[in-house]
């Protein structure tokens, strides 16, 4: 039988904190009027001790707070909250409800397992438990922006193929297992999808195919901001995701890796007024949601609700929650999903400086941490290259990916905008004095279609979602290369190859930051499906088969990222000025920017990268139908060209060493093939 000491308590820090006295629990809570502390053992579902709090006593300000000695090393915990009935709140005494500073919870360590609470009962808990961690020397990277390569990775969906090949699939250490082949691809981040705790059993829908309910993969409906997902940890079922989770960290660490998150703030699990209440709605549905008058949830994220993100008690849960993934988990960089709904007040209104988001910027346990966003919501707001206190940020720059897509399908007079984008989007970053490293490029990502399917499909393959095909972008700005899906047509998966090459040689050499998605390098489908959130099997699994039956391309996409890390004018740190660069259409120094162009050549002078000097490099990209003589121009400096890259040749002849590339003299008409890139690189 416990036997609880029971103390006022002290504001701050949130959650449940250890203290020489006790267990300190502070909860923010505005118009709650009576707040409990419920205490469970680990996994149980009756409470061993319910606390009420006493709202003058254990109360300051916004912070409910209570010190209990004589808990054991490990339990769980929620509160109660009962308040007001009226408009826009939503009190329930009779739930249970999960705290939001929470780093663990109970109850979730076997994936797909259906969490249901019955009526009133939660079927998770917050869970309080101390396990030391020993970082020993470990700590954030702090790879400079401009030299990093980011590849964007699912916990569970990279390593839950059986081709995967490894003792621990779909959790933290699977993940770890892979540090070799992430060495040897020569990434140097990985950007993680949601980590957090969310519900995966959370989905509506019926896949038809299978008549089977689909499941929320991705995780971008989180319960807990702050707490790693235990069916992600090997030994969950012990609770031991947190110290699996700081392993991960500190193995990649080692490897020169750094770790990423999705940071997904701009809305929870809870969904609209029809969702399940874990946390938020029970706590202060109006302070942490945006409510409109009429009770109604404003819904700027798309998915039902949106998080109150400039209210200042919402602010402060959300410093806290990056404060404790940098300082006690070592992340290095936080990627903010629908970025743009930070930037609204509590009615949705555009604020000009949001204050979360400059909390955030200029946060001091944040100072070395990336901070990315993606510039856009689901409420029209899109702020590409406007993202505010913007010299802090990166962003996901959404023109370089529909601006490097449509040049490759062939559109007309994308010619200049792919001079743009190769030079770093000068257009979006260079008149608020930020640089090239701002802008994180990339062809695809978790969210559309894969590289193999941009080259394989006109149009998307939703059906398995259960929405109709209703779903996913209809702007792929993709093309099949003359048919739809499968195809044993050596010509069109010849075409589909070369295709695949223009797009990654054009990522790895343009200027900014450059992400690949996990299972790009060597060529992943999803069927054509451009919204696999709810594809928990082989649609979303990389199938890892793949990289020895594709092991051409993942050579390809290797040396393209070896290529980049040898030579600093891929990766400049300021925009390009006079003679840094000169752009030549089919003869030198004559570029075709016209709306009927559908080629573009350049020349980048090594001496001049804002760096230690590099070689200089010639590139001409045709994504014409036809053979294009480009006349090479002298290379500066009377040195020689040699040939490095030229899509349309066949591996291993695609890309080569600088000592085994054949010389090209200057003056000569390259015949650049028919929808192909070629490089030179200087020599002498």
């Amino acid at each position: 039988m416990l036997t609880l000491r029971i103390a006022r308590g002290r504001c701050m820090p949130l959650g449940a904190s250890a203290q020489p006295d006790g267990v300190n629990f502070d909860l923010l809570c505005r118009h709650g009027t009576t707040v409990s502390l419920v205490v469970y053992s680990l996994d149980a579902d009756e409470p061993i001790a319910e606390i009420a709090l006493h709202p003058r006593r254990n109360r300051t300000g916004d912070h409910w707070h209570v010190l209990v000695a004589g808990l054991p090393p490990a339990f769980a915990y929620g509160w109660r909250v009962d308040g007001p009935r009226s408009l826009g709140h939503c009190y329930d005494p009779n739930t249970v409800l999960l705290d939001p500073a929470a780093t663990a919870l109970s109850n979730g360590a076997r994936w797909g397992l259906s969490r249901e609470p019955e009526k009133h009962r939660s079927a998770r808990r917050s869970v309080y438990i101390r396990r030391p961690f020993y970082w020993q020397e470990d700590a954030p990277l702090v790879t400079p922006l401009e030299d990093t390569i980011v590849y964007e990775l699912h916990v569970r969906g990279f390593t839950c193929h059986l081709s995967s090949m490894t003792a621990h699939p779909g959790t933290f250490a699977g993940l770890a297992e892979k540090i070799p082949y992430l060495q040897a691809l020569g990434v140097t981040a990985v950007e993680l999808l949601p980590i957090h705790e969310f519900d995966e059993t959370d989905c509506p829908f019926i896949n038809p195919v299978n008549g089977e309910r689909n499941r929320n993969l991705w995780g971008y409906n989180s319960i807990a901001f702050g707490a790693p997902k235990a069916a992600y940890a090997s030994t969950g079922t012990e609770h031991g995701q947190l110290v699996e989770f700081r392993e991960m960290v500190r193995s990649f660490h080692a490897a020169g890796i750094e770790i990423y998150l999705d940071v997904v703030f701009n809305h929870t699990g809870e969904g609209d007024h029809r969702g399940r209440t874990y946390s938020f709605r029970g706590l202060d549905n109006q302070l942490y949601y945006m409510v409109g008058r009429d009770g109604r949830y404003l819904n700027f994220s798309g998915c039902g609700n949106t998080v109150n993100c400039n209210h200042p008690v919402v602010r402060h849960l959300l410093i806290n929650c990056l404060r404790f993934w940098v300082a006690d988990m070592h992340v290095d960089g936080l990627r903010f999903d629908l970025a743009s709904v930070m930037g609204r007040d509590y009615q949705g209104n555009v604020l000009v400086e949001p204050p979360v988001v400059e909390m955030i910027a200029e946060e001091a346990v944040l100072t070395d941490t990336k901070l990315i966003a993606e510039p856009w919501d689901a409420g029209g707001l899109y702020q590409v290259g406007n993202f505010p206190f913007g010299r802090r940020w990166s962003e996901w720059n959404g023109h370089y990916r529909d601006d490097v897509r449509r040049f490759w399908r062939g559109d007309p007079g994308l010619a200049g905008k792919l001079a743009t984008r190769l030079c770093g989007s000068a257009d979006l970053y260079q008149t608020s004095g930020r640089g090239p490293r701002h802008s994180l490029n990339f062809i695809t990502c978790h969210d559309g279609f894969t590289l193999w399917d941009l080259a394989s499909y006109n149009y998307k393959h939703n059906d398995a979602n259960g929405e109709g095909n209703r779903d996913g972008s209809d702007a792929n700005y993709s093309w099949n290369c003359g048919v739809e899906g499968d195809t044993t047509n050596p010509a069109i998966l010849g075409l589909r190859r070369r295709q695949a090459r223009n797009l990654l040689a054009t990522l790895f050499l343009s200027q900014g930051v450059p992400m690949l998605m996990a299972g790009d390098e060597f060529l992943r489908t999803q069927r054509g499906n451009n919204n696999a959130w709810c594809q928990d099997n082989e649609v979303s699994w990389l199938d890892w088969s793949l990289a020895v039956n594709n092991s051409d391309f993942l050579r390809f996409a290797r040396e393209l990222i070896a290529l980049r890390k040898r030579h600093s004018a891929l990766r400049r740190r300021i925009f390009f000025e006079g003679s840094d660069v000169a752009w030549h259409g089919i003869e030198p120094y004559r570029p075709d920017f016209s709306e009927h162009s559908r080629s573009l050549a350049l020349t980048l002078d090594g001496r001049r990268t804002g760096r230690e000097p590099d070689r200089d490099f010639y590139m001409a990209f045709n994504a014409w139908q036809e053979a294009l003589p480009f006349v090479v121009p002298p290379a500066p400096q009377g040195k020689r060209w040699r040939r490095v890259i030229d899509t349309a040749m066949a591996p291993p002849l695609d890309i080569v060493g600088l000592d085994e590339g054949p010389e090209v003299l200057a003056g000569f008409a390259y015949a650049v093939a028919p929808y192909s890139a070629v490089v030179l690189i200087s020599e002498g």
